[in-house]
């Protein structure tokens, strides 16, 4: 797989990822035999990031990883955790020097990991990139060895923006997928000027842009595309990329026509990502092997033609931008 830098690091990290919400919790039914499997399949074939969250299954995708790596030996992959929504209320008040510690310690912990590769704040509130103590905090973490490095996971590309604005913010973890192009504006822009990584998470539309839904697709009650349809667990914006679903299903036939030969609708969505040069990595997530090696394969297709590039954007612009654009 090729690599990309992941931002003014110094690292590279190839250019699909492994987003473990899934293997965690909030998804439906997984079993952790076949989420383990996804892993050891992917770092096979020469994954190298993983993305996971304090709070998927309440740890427990971080400690599936853990578990993992303990498995294998050798060098490790570069893991991304994230913290902040802990807290029982999203409040920049919550955002103190001890509970940020106590979050880091509790991933360490998890994550069977002296020092974190990188530490994304997760989602916070609007406001809390405003706050420049929030961001000392991190600074502190860093410089006591808990963590190495510290990004953001965003809602909004006002929040991207901000957030870049201070200096050593390494990364941004956005939703960007042929559902929102909004990010590969005046953000990528900057992003690149900056040297920041971008993260570009919600690849496929919560599987949306995999093209295997129809009218008539149920979801379990532990799935958020059944209980988040309408915002009522975390943003809206998480689930199907903000797109009411059947909206979504006439955009994906829409694009159909221009998937490539010998590739799957997902691959073709996860390579359109991939023409994108301030993407450092891209994170679908995977529930067993196929999967996994499946998203990995996307990375060799051919980059895309100016004229499907051009055909996704007028989809865009016609079908799916009234309902998200302005939004996030």
């Amino acid at each position: 797989m090729r690599s990309r830098p992941f931002g003014r690091s110094g690292h590279t990290v190839g250019e699909i990822g492994f987003g473990a919400w899934a293997i965690g919790a909030a998804w439906g039914t997984v079993d952790d035999r076949d989420s383990i499997a996804a892993l050891h399949a992917a770092l096979d074939a020469g994954l190298d990031f993983i993305d996971t969250a304090d709070v998927y299954g309440d740890g427990h995708s971080e400690r599936l990883i853990a578990r993992v790596l303990k498995e294998r030996g050798g060098k490790r992959p570069f893991v991304a955790t994230k913290a902040g929504r802990r807290l029982p209320r999203q409040e920049v008040a919550g955002y103190t020097a001890q509970n940020l510690q106590e979050w880091v310690d509790r991933s360490r912990r998890n994550l069977e990991m002296e020092t974190l590769d990188l530490l994304q704040l997760h989602c916070p509130p609007t406001d809390a990139y405003y706050h420049p103590e929030i961001f000392e905090h991190l600074e502190r973490l860093v410089e006591r060895g808990a963590i190495a490095r510290y990004g953001v996971s965003v809602e909004r590309v006002e929040e991207a923006l901000k957030a870049i604005e201070y200096p050593n913010v390494a990364s941004v973890q956005i939703i960007f997928n042929m559902f929102r192009l909004r990010p590969a504006g005046l953000f990528f822009q900057e992003a690149l000027r900056r040297g920041v990584a971008v993260i570009a998470r919600v690849p496929l539309a919560s599987g949306m842009l995999s093209g295997k839904f129809r009218a008539d697709t149920r979801f379990e009650e532990s799935d958020h595309r059944n209980f988040n349809r309408n915002g009522e667990a975390f943003d809206v914006g998480e689930t199907f990329s903000g797109v009411p679903y059947e909206v979504g299903l006439a955009a994906v036939e829409k694009l159909r026509p221009l998937v490539p030969a010998g590739a799957t609708m997902a691959q073709f969505a996860l390579r359109w990502i991939l023409m994108h040069e301030a993407v450092s990595v891209v994170i679908p997530g995977a529930k067993n092997p196929e999967q996994a090696l499946a998203n990995i394969a996307a990375a060799g297709l051919p980059a895309l033609p100016a004229d499907v590039m051009a055909e996704v954007a007028r989809i865009y612009e016609q079908d799916i931008k009234p309902h998200v654009h302005q939004r996030w």
